[in-house]
């Protein structure tokens, strides 16, 4: 409310010489309309964070309109503010030396110029958010990786993976956009298609309208899946832990209903040419979240010599444990981050507030051989849009050296 006063008191110093007094007021009142409301709806949708649906995706709507206006006012408010540092230096000024004719105040009025670039300043932000909404979270963008390895066996020298991760299903407004994104996937014809956690929000009915679309995923050496952090249920309430449990189990038959063969602390070989490489997939495993990921368990019957690739959700198994597993694993692909669906990567400049939280998120990381690739996410969550780090399918090219 103390941000709004502010704005509102320069905005009326933008309008103060206009001629029509209605218009100014439409200005003036609109804003306050348009604000608190915004505020009012985003503070009511806080209680579906706790119902068994979760945040819909018009919840979601209220949340990234409600930080669409808050970082623009914010922007607004700095530019007023340091013309009001100004404004109180001259008036400092004037009352020493005494500047100011008898009954003149010290301290200056706002300038209408101020105003005026402030609005220009918050536009930018304001605009920026609306595209990211509007645009940005289906702005599907392809990121192919090549990496290569010394003990690549000879038949999977050029061998492809198509990686999808957190499609994050429940938050989906537009199915058509979602198609889009699924034909650029398919059309890589890659030899081998993952996905890599966060098939839902929350429940598994989420991604139902979503089964034959992303049913359309094949390739020649199948289709595998992990669950996320969010595929388990863990952040609405449920009215008993059975129906909880119901959900997870529901998901899982959602799984095979897309023909996704899920991982669950397993492996599979994969052949060709009577060579073989062998996949592995942990159930989540994340510092700070759920960790059900049994590397362990899932390598047994899988020989040490192997080439292995290990499908798992949060970076941070890369990061504590499997870098350093004594039984080496040549690749992991994981996701979980989103890049914060927000940041900046071009022109050699890589930056996403994701980063204070993540050593490795997103892109590809290296430790001694062993290879991480993170996916940046090709759904969104909470935040619904995307700015500068755009919804992501990779595809993998395997390389012998």
């Amino acid at each position: 409310m103390l941000m709004d006063w502010y704005v509102y008191h320069g905005l009326k110093t933008l309008t103060l010489d206009w001629q029509s007094k209605r218009n100014q007021n439409i200005v003036l009142w609109g804003y306050l309309v348009v604000s608190v409301g915004v505020t009012a709806l985003f503070l009511g949708g806080l209680g579906a964070l706790t119902t068994a649906k979760g945040m819909l995706p018009f919840h979601e709507y209220m949340l990234s309109l409600f930080i669409t206006f808050f970082v623009t006012k914010l922007i607004f408010i700095l530019v007023m503010f340091l013309g009001d540092i100004g404004r109180f230096f001259v008036g400092i000024f004037n009352h020493l030396g005494k500047h100011p004719q008898t009954g003149k105040p010290y301290f200056p009025s706002r300038r209408k110029f101020i105003s005026e670039l402030a609005i220009l300043i918050a536009a930018i932000p304001f605009t920026s958010f609306i595209y990211a909404i509007w645009k940005g979270k289906y702005h599907y963008k392809l990121h192919k990786q090549t990496i290569y390895f010394d003990d690549l066996p000879a038949a999977f020298d050029g061998f492809t993976i198509t990686q999808l991760s957190d499609i994050h299903s429940g938050s989906f407004d537009n199915a058509e956009a979602v198609q889009r994104g699924i034909n650029l996937a398919q059309a890589q014809k890659s030899d081998l298609f993952v996905f890599t956690g966060d098939l839902v929000n929350n429940a598994a009915f989420e991604i139902e309208p979503y089964i034959e679309r992303f049913r359309q995923l094949k390739s020649p050496f199948g289709q595998y899946s992990i669950l996320g952090n969010h595929d388990y249920g863990d952040y609405i309430q449920w009215d008993s832990e059975a129906e909880k449990a119901a959900n997870l189990q529901q998901l899982k038959a959602n799984h095979w209903a897309m023909d996704y063969k899920l991982l669950l602390n397993e492996n599979v070989t994969i052949k060709k040419d009577e060579q073989s490489i062998s996949l592995i997939g942990v159930q989540n495993w994340g510092k700070g979240f759920k960790q059900l990921g049994d590397l362990d368990k899932a390598l047994e019957g899988v020989d040490p010599k192997a080439f292995k690739i290990l499908l798992s959700h949060d970076p941070t198994h890369w990061e504590e444990i499997v870098k350093k597993h004594p039984v080496p694993v040549h690749l992991t692909l994981a996701g979980h981050t989103h890049g914060a669906q927000f940041g900046i990567e071009a022109a050699g400049l890589r930056w996403s507030p994701v980063q204070y939280r993540y050593l490795h998120w997103s892109g590809l990381a290296e430790y001694n051989k062993r290879f991480l690739y993170i996916n940046r996410g090709f759904g969104f969550l909470a935040f619904s849009g995307r700015l500068g780090i755009w919804p992501e399918i990779t595809v993998l090219t395997l390389k012998k050296k």
